[in-house]
């Protein structure tokens, strides 16, 4: 497939033919929530934790004698049918990693990434640089362009200057190739990847 690419300035700088087994997939909704799911348990702390029954504080001394009371049989107030009691089987510090093969990962990179491309969300820049750290410049391009939340991904390295000034910038995010992900390329308006990294991609996934 043939796209347009651009630059900074919004002009027309040729075009690119992209490989449609990257970007002209029929997007399946299953395997990218695989892969998202995959992702976030990956990422989560897992450091929720509970104080169990060995773990309160709290004297172990018999409440009251075993007979004669007309109540139940009880023990140490630990019991987690007391206040402040311990929690029964609660929550314990773990990961909530789990795999998923390394080809299914590609898939569903490969996917999102057509995604984009069927929903109009994917522009082609030149080269992700500027003379200058501005700020104010990447800006005042990104409005004129029309870019919202938007994730930028470029080739091995990420220039100096411009990765300073997205640094700042609310709702733009820069990934080297390598870092292209799933979860990342969802949850932006518009994905914005450079020649460069339309080659690291094409290297990465073939």
């Amino acid at each position: 497939m043939k796209l347009d690419v651009i630059k900074l300035d919004g002009s027309k700088a040729g075009e690119i033919d992209l490989d449609e087994a990257l970007f002209g997939l029929e997007p399946r909704a299953d395997i990218l929530h695989r892969v998202v799911r995959w992702q976030r348990a990956k990422a989560q702390a897992g450091t929720h934790s509970t104080l169990g029954k060995s773990d309160v504080s709290y004297s172990t001394k018999k409440i009251y004698r075993q007979k004669g009371t007309g109540g139940a049989r009880h023990g140490s107030k630990k019991a987690p049918i007391f206040r402040h009691g311990g929690v029964y089987k609660g929550p314990t510090p773990r990961s909530h990693a789990h795999d998923l093969p390394k080809k299914f990962r590609a898939l569903g990179l490969k996917h999102a990434l057509s995604a984009k491309a069927k929903a109009g969300e994917l522009v082609v820049l030149e080269a992700a640089a500027l003379a200058a750290p501005k700020t104010a410049e990447l800006a005042k391009a990104k409005e004129a362009l029309g870019w919202k939340r938007t994730l930028i991904i470029d080739g091995a390295a990420i220039d100096d200057n411009f990765a300073k000034a997205a640094r700042n910038l609310e709702g733009m995010d820069v990934l080297p190739g390598i870092g292209a992900n799933v979860y990342d390329i969802l949850k932006r308006d518009v994905l914005v990847i450079t020649k460069a990294g339309v080659e690291a991609l094409e290297a990465r996934l073939k």
